[in-house]
């Protein structure tokens, strides 16, 4: 058998996030997973901030409680990659948040779209392994939560564009000619993690949404770097859109 056709309905999973995580009381329903440690630290720091929960066993994760617009938020900080951002999610879960919102950056494969752009994914190539432990076999995931949160942005007067993306494991085989194919078929950006974590969602049965904020360029005759100064300033900016988002989904 495919190792891409091993989703399996009719069994049972051996392991699962319960073993690890049990249900907390008064868990805030929404959640925000953020990837840089300079936006976790703008969380650390704010003054109603508290810590509500941990993850993980090897470098413990600590979840934070916050209120934005009279809303409780879980914050948390998530992993690269497909597997290991699945795995957390799962833990979230099963402590009881039910919506999450996903912010992070990626690369263009047009390079027209220009640094600190926003995307919404509304389709994500499989190029990893975890979306197909949860969904039946396909190229891409559809993001069933895009138009919303296209929606939602339009309200907050965020310009934004709407493009399928490319979710690979292997952030050093992006070749060139799997990069003009993923471009060919409508994809205008690479990650590692959206199409596992859609996947993941929909299985589940929460909403997941996500945006994306362009940085480096792939669509040049060599890898752009672009090295954009990511400001403190413009990352707070990034984590009170989320915020803001997760008040509104």
């Amino acid at each position: 058998m495919s190792i891409v056709n091993t989703f399996d309905l009719k069994s049972e999973a051996i392991v699962t996030s319960e073993h690890h995580a049990h249900k907390v009381d008064n868990f805030p329903e929404i959640a925000v997973a953020t990837f840089p440690d300079a936006i976790i630290d703008l969380v650390k720091g704010r003054h109603d901030v508290e810590i509500i929960s941990t993850m993980g066993s090897t470098q413990p994760k600590q979840i934070y409680r916050i209120k934005h617009k009279n809303k409780e938020i879980a914050v948390w900080q998530t992993m690269i990659g497909g597997s290991a951002a699945v795995a957390l999610l799962e833990i979230m879960i099963a402590k009881g948040a039910k919506k999450f919102v996903f912010f992070g950056s990626c690369g263009t494969l047009d390079k027209d779209i220009s640094s600190g752009n926003f995307i919404i994914p509304t389709a994500a190539y499989r190029d990893e392994g975890s979306s197909y432990h949860y969904l039946t076999a396909s190229d891409y995931v559809e993001v069933q939560t895009a138009d919303k949160l296209s929606r939602i942005m339009h309200e907050l007067r965020l310009p934004h564009i709407k493009a399928k993306t490319w979710t690979t494991d292997a952030l050093f085989r992006e070749t060139r000619n799997n990069m003009l194919k993923r471009k060919q078929e409508g994809c205008l950006t690479v990650e590692m993690e959206c199409a596992s974590i859609m996947a993941a969602g929909q299985f589940r049965g929460v909403e997941v949404y996500q945006f994306l904020y362009a940085e480096d360029n792939l669509d040049s005759s060599e890898w752009e770097r672009r090295n954009r100064i990511v400001t403190m300033d413009t990352r707070e900016k990034y984590l009170n859109i989320a915020l803001d988002i997760a008040c509104m989904v």
